[in-house]
């Protein structure tokens, strides 16, 4: 017996083209972390942290799947097209991370030592780690807000640029924590805490658009973001003007990278690469702002 608002199951859920990425996700997620587990073999952070990526998106995916197909979703005491729209962008970037440095670390053309069997293993793992990835950027391309659609937050490029900044910042916190010596000097450590004061702002915006409380709060939230994007933008100018210079002038640092620091333990190498993911999110910032002069959103879709 139908209820009165319709089937009880979204059939569309899966037929529809989102949710034949999502199907897909699940089946290339589910493949890769069971080769890896039953042959493929890993070890360290790296690996750790490459089936912590496919086994979270996994889960979530299977989680989002069942809720749209059970329509359970309306119970839940969120918007859920911000939750799918930031979950799918950050899992492009994790599986992304993740296709990445498995096969930097672990695949190789030889057997020995490893094995064939393992290595092919490896290289089939790889490949879906790939596939995965594409998968999820296929959802991110059709769920994106479209020119003239009034659309979530989270779906709109503004929204998708979002993740991307805080996904950047913790890589900066990753090479900073990594013997970076940003203590050293009072102006590297106010590139620190620009960093982590752009990265919690943005972390609580993302946070109040997926939770769907934007409205309770006591201002306009779309103005407020775009005057929080401009003053990232003028933070980040001073930080992508300050770090090098206190870290690759010859008078408080060094220009080059020194001939006898260790390969991987290299504070200069972490400050390169801190160098390096600061002046990209300051891209990302300058291409939010400007978009977020023309977009229109609603925070309870």
């Amino acid at each position: 017996m139908e209820s009165a608002g319709g089937p009880y199951l979204n059939t569309a859920a899966l037929t529809a083209p989102v949710g034949v990425a999502r199907l897909l996700q699940m089946t290339f997620g589910c493949t890769t972390f069971s080769l890896v587990a039953h042959q493929g073999g890993f070890s360290a952070a790296y690996g750790t942290f490459c089936m912590f990526v496919w086994t979270f998106c996994f889960s979530v995916t299977v989680f989002v799947i069942a809720c749209e197909f059970t329509r359970l979703h309306s119970c839940l005491h969120i918007s859920w097209g911000n939750f799918t729209a930031a979950f799918a962008m950050l899992a492009t970037l994790m599986s992304a991370t993740a296709a990445v440095i498995y096969p930097l670390y672990f695949v190789q053309l030889g057997c020995y030592p490893i094995g064939c069997d393992v290595r092919d293993f490896r290289i089939a793992a790889s490949v879906f780690a790939g596939l995965l990835f594409l998968a999820y950027a296929a959802e991110v391309f059709l769920t994106r807000a479209k020119p003239g659609q009034v659309a979530s937050y989270m779906a709109t490029v503004s929204g998708l640029l979002k993740i991307v900044q805080a996904f950047v910042a913790c890589i900066i916190f990753g090479a900073l924590v990594n013997d970076s010596q940003y203590s050293k000097y009072v102006a590297t450590q106010w590139c620190v805490a620009v960093f982590s004061f752009c990265f919690v702002v943005t972390v609580v915006v993302v946070a109040f658009s997926v939770t769907g409380k934007t409205a309770t709060l006591g201002f306009p939230f779309e103005r407020a973001v775009v005057v929080y994007t401009f003053v990232a933008v003028l933070l980040y100018v001073s930080a992508a003007v300050v770090w090098p210079v206190f870290c690759f002038d010859s008078k408080y640092g060094s220009p080059r990278r020194p001939a006898l620091c260790a390969r991987g333990r290299c504070p200069w190498d972490s400050q390169l690469v801190v160098a390096i993911f600061t002046y990209v999110n300051l891209l990302l910032y300058v291409v939010d702002l400007a978009y977020s002069q023309r977009i229109r959103f609603v925070s309870h879709l």
